[in-house]
């Protein structure tokens, strides 16, 4: 697949980023809908992890009728451009987004998974277009770059979701009455009047398209074992980031961890993401052919900048701390240098972090949970990046695979709060802990490829 000229992708790059931010924000708030309809329909840990798993399942239902369309008739992005497969997306997340009006009247639970389906079959459109469309918007040895900067600000997104969606819905649309389904319909009405805004713009907007001319041919995934192995880390990596982020606050509530209410829980929430936002600046500096002097001088911007937001945001003392764990973040980049060493490194960070929650109590077990955020931050756009290596015009249904693959978050958060029902909350950490040693093979051995002809 030949790469976007140059000239062209200068501004249609910070386009393509504003979406990574809206559907990130969206895709935390889920972390708040979690405790808040667990409460309003009297759910278990279980059955309020269905909300997970209507939401990435449609990951699952849409990208699979997507390949099952390209293996039969041809890749439908290739046929109807990225730019088309963006509003197409866009314009049904909206869909999804204003099912929660009735849902939040009639009160009604499975509306609300309905609508969560939906806005999920959007955002895997989104998925499956943007993704190989910013890694084609300039060198192949630098697209693990672009796709940290972009999921950076998808990590924006999913930072200030669970601090100002946390404030609409568990304070300023509910007060001190936790049981009124009607908080969620500001919120929700807000962001799909945002939706069709964006999806109009982005039928005016002018964006460098691409239409692979090459004779189409199926994808044989055998043939790439880097795809093969990527499509589970995929799925372990998203369930595992998800299951954490889902649980937080019920961890945080446990007596011997923080005892805390939902709305201070929702602040470590907030920090959690904020990490994968951090790290993955971070990684859209280290990972790219700059020099190191340019480096140096990105990399002290970053966590002058986080510095700043989590002073504002938290506290001083807090910054502080955080600040020194970024800085080991920062060295272990610059020493890894590509993708697939930071992605191993990383993830024996989080299985090491993750031993620790399940071991420990009090602050100790709250910070190694918060900080698998910071370590999670590179690993989604390392394992797409690296799945797709070689695949040439097999990009955008191997795309589809790997949206497949967000599975996992519908999967494995139900299994977590199985275990949490069954078992209890801090030893049902241990299923993204398996998640995290699959990702360590995959950096290690699984990322590499054999030389197959792409056409």
């Amino acid at each position: 697949m030949k790469q976007l000229e140059r000239k062209n992708y200068n501004y249609a790059l910070p386009v393509l980023i504003s979406l990574f931010f809206v559907w990130g924000f969206l895709t935390s708030m889920n972390d708040v809908l979690i405790p808040f309809l667990k409460s309003v329909f009297t759910l278990t840990y279980t059955q309020a992890m269905i909300i997970q798993f209507s939401f990435f399942g449609a990951y699952f239902i849409g990208s699979l009728i997507y390949f099952i369309i390209s293996s039969i008739w041809g890749d439908p992005i290739n046929h109807i451009g990225y730019k088309n497969g963006i509003v197409l997306g866009l314009f049904m997340s909206a869909i999804g987004t204003g099912m929660f009006y009735p849902a939040a009247v009639i009160v009604s639970y499975g509306m609300f998974l309905t609508g969560l389906f939906i806005l999920g079959l959007g955002f895997t459109l989104l998925q499956i277009s943007s993704n190989p469309y910013v890694a084609i918007l300039g060198s192949p040895q630098t697209a693990s770059s672009r796709l940290n900067l972009a999921q950076g600000f998808n990590s924006l997104g999913t930072t200030l979701a669970p601090l100002l969606g946390g404030y609409l819905i568990f304070k300023l649309f509910v007060g001190d009455e936790f049981q009124n389904a009607d908080a969620l319909i500001y919120p929700y009405m807000a962001f799909t009047v945002i939706f069709i805004l964006l999806g109009i713009a982005f039928l005016f907007i002018k964006l460098p398209d691409y239409k692979d001319t090459n004779e189409y041919s199926s994808l044989k995934i055998t043939h790439y074992p880097q795809l093969m192995w990527g499509i589970i880390a995929i799925f372990m990596y998203v369930g595992a980031e998800v299951s954490i982020g889902s649980m937080l606050i019920s961890f945080l509530k446990q007596p011997n961890i923080g005892n805390m209410n939902e709305f201070e829980a929702r602040n470590y929430v907030s920090l959690y993401w904020t990490g994968l936002m951090i790290g993955r600046f971070l990684g859209s500096v280290l990972l790219t052919e700059k020099q190191n002097k340019n480096k140096i001088i990105g990399v002290l911007t970053i966590i002058a900048l986080a510095f700043l937001f989590l002073w504002y945001i938290h506290s001083l003392s807090l910054a502080y701390t955080y600040i020194i764990f970024i800085i080991i973040c920062s060295g272990l980049l610059w020493y890894a240098k590509n993708a697939h060493h930071s992605l191993s490194i990383f993830a024996i960070i989080n299985i090491v972090l993750l031993v620790i929650v399940i071991n420990t109590a009090g602050t100790t077990a709250i910070w190694a949970v918060v900080l698998t955020g910071l370590f999670n931050s590179i690993m989604w756009s390392n394992i797409f990046t690296l799945s797709i290596d070689g695949l040439g015009i097999h990009t955008s249904q191997a795309s589809s695979l790997l949206v497949m693959a967000i599975v996992g978050g519908a999967i494995l958060p139900l299994v977590m709060g199985f275990l949490a029902d069954h078992w209890n909350v801090q030893h049902s950490f241990i299923i993204p802990m398996i998640g995290f040693i699959y990702i360590t093979f995959y950096g290690i051995w699984g990322y590499k490829k054999k030389n197959y002809v792409t056409n």
